[in-house]
């Protein structure tokens, strides 16, 4: 197929040129219009739910609204994860739906389930809203309106918020594209009533008649319309306020007939609304901005172009003296990173251009194959563009024009090579003999050059599977580089042969050139090298091992991060404040802050702090946090600092003599809002602590922050400021509201109104709207004084609220986070100078060992690590599908497996040179490197595919069979310039990527690195290691189809049994037992079951003392007892009966405890039928190894003997001889040693079943114990003794309990009291405990002992957890060893055997190789003896464990 479309493009060439001319014109089309942006869009599918309610504390906000919507939301499917925020005034849900769910259907489905909560939030609350359909790169534009100098005084903070309301935001809100444009900072216009607390109390009159007086003032209607003659007049009536005047005018209520208006009991101006967010900027002051935020999906290149264009148009239609300035700009961000796209692949393509025309030794060829260049990028824009990719850093940012022309590169070498060789030399080829030599000289490589440029491609293809954050970062990389090698590769097969039977020259001249006279020389090294390896095969192949090894060890002392870090330009400073400080000193420090920072450091542009939330609450931030926007100049302008590092540094050290009023955390502008939509958190690490009650929560994070602050490369410690919000609480008493027939809505109306402001209607300037807010005048009640607010009564008497409520100070939870429904608290942590893995692993450790928390209280980690884990996890998927498709692509070239073994083989190899060059460079490993090494494998991979082809070629070309040093010594030479031009070309194209420092260069400098070194190594070795492999793997085939085997094969394996000779045993034969004989006499002799049945006898004896009288008391008296004579007799018998309840309690325990032992023993059965099975697999173990032994013992005596023979006949040389008396010595100690062995397991088996006898097993064949590890429960025996130690601990705490019940007594006495006798009485006693103190002692420690038991039974049955599955793993692994031995080791052991002992008999082989042959086979066998007992061994565990 392959070679009709190399004829079919070089006879067809004006059918190729035309499709090449419209590959042409559509690349450019596309290219112009590809959408263009930064980075790729990362934020997960979410959708924002956001309520503001302001004037519910967190408490009441998390309690009536969160919490329904969290329940709600809980219910909608392919739902990944629900977290939520809630603050005083504001509630906000995230819910994150699966990448799957289209963004429109998320929002519908969220829409639907809002409407049925709808009902449980009062409307009074406020009513959910869903946020923009926006991310975290929606944030494209932020600006302020700069007041001009002397226009000050004209326009103060409440002015500039109307102009930008009604003039910028309005005019920016219509761009496509622009989803919101989000207000931010001065004061929001409102006409304010305010009303004076003293005028209403005078005048008896309620805040509530106020409200009701200005609500029902202020409105229009109509009358519809009446007819006049033949016209139509409309009625309408104007109602409705349109200045300040028609407020004061408002009647409130008559007394007497006298009017009372609004302006005798309020002032009437304007106000603003109490506000949750400000703007400063520079030090100056506050300010007035806003932030444009993008329509999801939408082309940033395009939208910031657009807004651009209407911002000019914007500035003309201002007031005097005002002006929009952008102070961050996002096509800034996007010019750099695509700046540095283009430069690297600009430098790229011309490094592999002349790399091209100086190595292929041929300037026209070089140009035809650096024309593909262009040609294959302009086919991937056309692909971008249909499938939707933009172009950014990441699409764009890994293509190698090195691998993109790898298949052109061998096509055109191959033709270079047939028609410049010397068949064709001194010649002018006609155009038709040059046609049909470039088809037979492309027809001999191309379809090596496509199945190498197919596996290329076949390993980018799971990384289109990614899904997460590492999906959207790699799949466009990806997508972008198939594309542009399926258009490299097209264009090798059709374009390509056309344009060299066209431009190359016809005449072959015998002259040469640079690159012949370097490829001489290098050759010649390569034939000294390859020459080395091939005479030390052994020392090649293990020296290469050995570095692989190393590599592996080398690559844990990496670490590891997520994605290397984006270099954005720019600087983002999180400010946060001690809780509870107010708005006024939160503007105050960011003032002092952006003046220090702008005063110090000229290469600061400027500093934005944005306090607070903002109208459209997309952040929920705190008056006390802020997000302090650095705008940097350009780096090469910078003189304060050589790095970003050290700039940070500076700047918290020049930040330090605020640090008492505030802390301050740096990141950057799109990495800040990316973390925090994606986590929920600011950091790159989120430590988040669960639990139950906030205060515990706050106290336990800040006790983790100080460990963590000690921690190399954790900076920015920061624990959520959850605590410390100052709330003054107004307490009702019921008992006086119940008395004056007053109820708690009114109360709340008129606290809410008084301080917060009650909207009683809207104002119209025009098409300008603001609400008529109802308040207290601020300037009489600065402070919360419930003198002066008054509610009527049912008698219609004011009192002041104050008589019916009291004031608390508190200090309350300043937010409270939920994550999947549960309350926690973040420490966020930033990772700088360190590898993100290092600093979560010493973080984790310090926490386990220092903090103690309690019971349901969890750690779990968020942020960048918990991206890097899942990202682990997918590649550790990813990974082997890759190498598995290169194997089964290779099978397919060769259809033979072991050549298929052979070339991929070179992909552990190229890890050697990836690995190296990141530890050379200190860069830990990455997605961005782990991608690097999957692209490595494929590239890795095509010159084993050319050399194995080449061989093969070769062999197959000759009438007589050649040997294989003979192949490998004519075919290296010719494969040496295609393999390194191939592996030069591609490590070049990167180099461009892995020196840059521009912006962006931060995620491309691991990639590039890895395939760079990756390709290095790689060469090297495949140009040595191959053609060893090649010559092993002949040699072996070769030796399988010998004739010796079929002559002599199974006469040898039978002169070998017969002589092995036949044990003989002088002493008394042992007793033979079968497996359940041994179990029943260990089971009948063992001493533990008998102490634990004894104990389960002396455990029932102890019911007798269940119900436990005191001693029966007698007592005697005489003497004057109670009479006038002094002969009184009196005998009494008093008997204690004791709590009733304590024989009750006393006799569950025993029960208890009877339950105990019989588990107990049930658990000892166990582990002793266990050490049986152990001791008898042992013994067949030792058995099957002394057998073995025994017949390598024998073959060894027999060797030595036909050594001596030929020592004499001269045959072999004294050291020969003495080798092998040696080897015989040692095998005959071996023996000695399994026998011993063999002794020592049939003692054991002895002893484990308490026997006086001598026992050996009935069967000596070695088995595998048959065992299922389908099933997971975990032994009952276990289970069920571990619970009743937690049981009879409950039981006991009983006991003490009881102990507290009256205990009773009963008595008799008789008495003589002179002059009566025989006085009769009956007594009964009760007796309590009054000093209970020492008992609820004992109680108490009953208490915690039952604790200890239970924590001590969970940890138990955790263990016993941990160990099944630790023996299920050791189950599958020697399972699979074991198999390995079945299916082919010990096969090649007994035929290597046979072909070693048949050569010997021969003499074929000399000793060294014989004795090296049956060392190999004897490991072989010892291997498998010892799997099948390890594998035993673990199924015993299991079953102890398990069953």
């Amino acid at each position: 197929m392959f070679n009709a479309i190399v004829r079919f493009s070089i006879r067809k060439k004006l059918f190729v040129g035309l499709t090449t001319l419209f590959l042409l014109l559509g690349g450019i089309y596309a290219m112009v219009t590809l959408p263009i942006d930064a980075v790729p869009d990362i934020t997960n599918n979410q959708v924002q739910i956001v309520t503001v309610s302001p004037t519910l504390a967190p408490q009441e906000v998390e309690q009536l609204i969160t919490f329904p919507i969290e329940i709600a939301m809980s219910n909608i499917m392919n739902v990944e994860e629900i977290r939520s925020v809630s603050r005083f005034g504001l509630s906000l849900v995230t819910v994150v739906f699966k990448e799957s769910v289209p963004t429109l259907q998320a929002r519908q489905l969220i829409n639907e389930q809002i409407q049925t909560v709808a009902g449980e939030i009062p409307p009074e609350l406020g009513t959910p809203q869903l946020m923009p359909v926006t991310t975290g790169l929606g944030e494209i534009y932020q600006y302020t309106l700069n007041v001009a100098p002397g226009y000050e005084d004209k326009y103060d903070a409440m002015e500039l918020r109307t102009i930008q309301d009604w003039i910028v935001k309005r005019q920016l809100s219509g761009i496509p594209g622009i989803v919101e444009i989000n207000s931010f900072g001065g004061n929001l216009k409102q006409y304010e009533v305010a009303v004076d607390p003293d005028a209403l109390y005078s005048l008896n009159i309620t805040i509530g008649e106020v409200f009701e007086a200005l609500s029902r003032n202020n409105q229009n209607t109509g009358g519809s319309y009446i007819e006049k003659v033949n016209r139509a007049y409309y009625i309408r009536s104007e109602g409705m306020i349109a200045e300040m005047e028609d407020i004061d005018r408002i009647v409130v209520t008559n007394r007497n007939g006298i009017p009372i208006h609004i302006s005798d009991v309020a002032t009437v101006r304007f106000g603003s609304a109490k506000r949750f967010g400000a703007m400063t900027i520079d030090g100056k002051g506050e300010c007035v901005g806003g932030i444009a935020m993008m329509l999801k999906g939408a082309n940033a290149n395009v939208v910031t172009t657009e807004l651009e264009k209407r911002v000019e148009k914007v500035q003309k239609m201002l007031p005097e003296g005002i002006s929009i300035e952008p102070y961050l700009n996002r096509s800034e961000l996007v010019k750099r990173n695509i700046s540095t796209v283009v430069y690297n692949l600009i430098e790229g393509a011309i490094i592999v251009f002349l790399v091209l025309i100086i190595f292929l030794g041929n300037f026209r060829a070089g140009l035809i194959v650096a024309s593909v260049i262009p040609l294959a990028m302009l086919f991937a824009f056309i692909m971008m563009r249909l499938f939707g990719v933009s172009a950014n850093l990441m699409s764009l940012g890994a293509i190698d024009f090195g691998i993109v022309v790898d298949g052109s590169i061998v096509v055109l070498e191959g033709v270079l090579a047939h028609i410049y060789s010397k068949k064709f030399r001194g010649r002018t080829l006609s155009p038709e003999e040059m046609n049909a030599e470039v088809e037979r000289g492309a027809a001999g490589v191309v379809r090596s050059a496509t199945f190498a440029v197919l596996i290329i491609l076949i390993v980018f293809f799971p990384i289109l599977t990614l899904t997460g954050i590492e999906g959207k970062y790699f799949t466009p990389m990806a997508k972008t580089l198939v594309f542009c090698i399926i258009g490299a590769l097209l264009l090798s097969l059709t374009y390509v042969p056309m344009m060299a039977s066209l431009f190359l020259k016809r005449e072959i001249k015998d002259k040469k050139v640079f690159a012949d006279h370097f490829f001489e020389k290098l050759n010649r090294v390569y034939q000294a090298a390859l020459h080395w390896c091939m005479r030390h095969v052994r020392m090649a192949v293990s020296a290469s091992f050995l570095a692989l090894i190393a590599s592996l060890f080398l690559f844990t002392k990496l670490g590891a991060e997520f994605i290397p870090t984006l270099d954005e330009g720019d600087f983002a400073m999180q400010m946060t404040l001690p809780a509870g400080s107010s708005l006024t000193e939160s503007i105050e420090v960011s003032k002092l802050a952006q003046k220090t920072l702008k005063d110090k450091f000229p290469e600061i542009r400027h500093v934005v702090a944005k306090i607070g939330t903002a109208e459209v609450p997309t952040d929920p931030m705190a008056v006390e946090d802020a997000d302090v926007m650095i705008v940097m100049k350009p780096f090469k302008e910078w003189t304060s600092a050589k790095s970003r590092a050290e700039m940070v540094e500076k700047m918290k050290a020049a930040l330090e003599p605020l640090e008492d009023r505030a802390e301050f955390n740096f990141s950057q502008p799109i990495q800040l809002r990316f973390n925090e939509l994606m986590t929920g958190a600011k950091a790159d690490i989120a430590i988040k602590l669960y639990g139950e009650d906030m205060a515990e929560l706050y106290t336990k994070a800040k006790e983790c922050a100080t460990y963590i602050e000690k921690i190399p490369g954790a900076s920015d410690v920061i624990v959520e400021q959850a605590m410390g919000l100052p709330q003054l609480v107004v307490k009702y008493d019921r008992a006086k509201i119940a008395r004056y027939g007053i109820n708690i809505e009114e109360l709340n109306t008129i606290v809410r109104t008084a301080y917060a402001g009650e909207a009683a209607g809207v104002i119209f300037e025009n098409e300008r709207r603001f609400d008529l807010v109802l308040r207290l005048d601020y300037d009489k009640v600065k402070d919360l004084n419930l003198d002066k607010l008054f509610v009527r009564t049912t008698d219609g008497i004011q009192i002041p609220v104050s008589e019916i409520a009291t004031i608390d100070l508190n200090s309350g939870p300043l937010q409270i986070n939920r994550d999947a429904t549960k309350r926690r608290i973040v420490i966020g942590v930033n990772v700088r100078d360190a590898d993100i893995q290092q600093v979560v692993t010493s973080i984790q450790q310090t926490l386990e060992k220092n903090i103690k928390l309690q019971p349901g209280y969890y750690f779990t980690y968020g942020g960048q690590f918990e991206n890097l884990q899942n990202a682990i996890d997918t590649l550790l998927i990813v990974i082997p599908v890759a190498l598995s498709l290169i194997l089964l692509l290779l099978f397919f070239a060769f259809k033979s497996v072991t050549y298929t073994l052979v070339v991929f083989s070179t992909v552990p190899l190229s890890l050697i040179g990836g690995i190296l060059a990141l530890w050379l460079r200190g860069l830990p490993f990455s997605i961005s490197a782990g991608v690097g090494f999957i692209a490595l494998f494929g590239v890795a991979v095509l010159n084993g595919i050319l050399m194995i082809n080449h061989f093969n070629e070769v062999r197959k070309s000759t009438r007589h069979r050649m040997c294989t040093s003979r192949i490998i010594r004519e075919s290296c030479p010719h494969l040496l310039r295609p393999v390194f031009l191939t592996g030069l070309v591609a490590s070049l194209g990167f180099v461009p990527m892995a020196i840059a420092t521009s912006a962006g260069a931060e995620v491309q400098r691991p990639l590039a690195t890895v395939v760079i070194g990756g390709l290095i190594v790689s060469t090297i070795l495949t140009l040595l290691i191959i053609p060893v492999f090649y010559h092993i793997v002949n040699s072996v085939v070769m030796l399988r189809h010998s004739k010796l085997k079929k002559l002599f094969g199974f006469g040898v394996v039978t002169l070998a049994l017969i002589c092995v000779p036949l044990h003989a045993d002088a002493q008394e034969s042992p007793r033979t037992i079968s497996l359940e004989q041994a179990i029943e006499m260990a089971v009948q002799n063992n001493p533990r079951l008998k102490i634990a049945t004894t104990d389960i006898k002396r455990v029932r004896a102890t019911r007798g003392e269940v119900v436990e009288l005191g001693a029966t008391e007698f007592s005697y008296s005489w003497g004057q007892l109670n009479g006038t004579e002094r002969n009184d007799k009196e005998s009494a018998v008093t008997q204690p009966i004791g709590s009733l309840l304590a024989p009750f309690y006393k006799n569950v325990l025993v029960n208890k405890q009877i339950a105990t032992g019989t588990y107990y023993r049930e658990m000892v059965e166990k582990e002793v039928k266990a050490e049986v099975k152990r001791a008898w697999a042992y013994y067949l173990y030792a058995w099957n190894l002394r057998d073995m032994y025994k017949e390598q013992s024998s073959l060894a005596d027999r060797m030595q003997k036909a050594g001596e023979l030929r020592y004499q006949q001269g045959e072999i040389t004294l050291l020969e001889k003495s080798m092998i008396s040696t080897i015989a010595s040692d095998m005959r100690n071996k023996l000695f040693q399994a026998e011993e062995e063999l002794k020592l397991s049939a003692s054991r088996l002895q002893w484990i079943c308490y026997t006086d006898e001598s026992v050996v097993p009935d069967e000596t064949t070695i088995r595998l114990y048959p065992v299922s590890i389908e099933t997971f429960p975990l032994s009952a025996a276990h289970l069920n003794y571990f619970q009743s130690q937690v049981s009879e601990k409950q039981a006991m705490l009983n006991i003490e309990r009881s102990r507290f019940f009256p205990e009773l007594s009963f008595g008799y006495v008789r008495q003589n009291i002179l002059p009566e006798k025989g006085l009769n009485s009956w007594m009964v006693g009760v007796s309590f405990p009054v000093w209970f103190v020492p008992q609820r002692s004992k109680i108490r420690q009953a208490k915690f002992e039952c604790s200890m038991a239970q924590t001590q039974a969970d940890a138990n049955v955790r263990e016993l957890n941990n160990k099944v599955t630790e023996l299920r793993g050791n189950i599958r692994r020697y399972g699979e060893s074991i198999r390995y031995y079945n299916t082919t080791a010990l096969a090649e052991a007994d035929h290597l055997i046979k072909a070693a002992d048949l050569q010997f008999r021969e003499s074929e082989t000399d000793i060294t190789e014989y004795v090296q042959s049956m060392n190999a086979a004897r490991e072989i066998k010892k291997g498998y003896i010892e799997a099948v007992y390890q594998f035993n061994i673990a199924a015993l565990e299991y079953e102890l464990y398990h069953q």
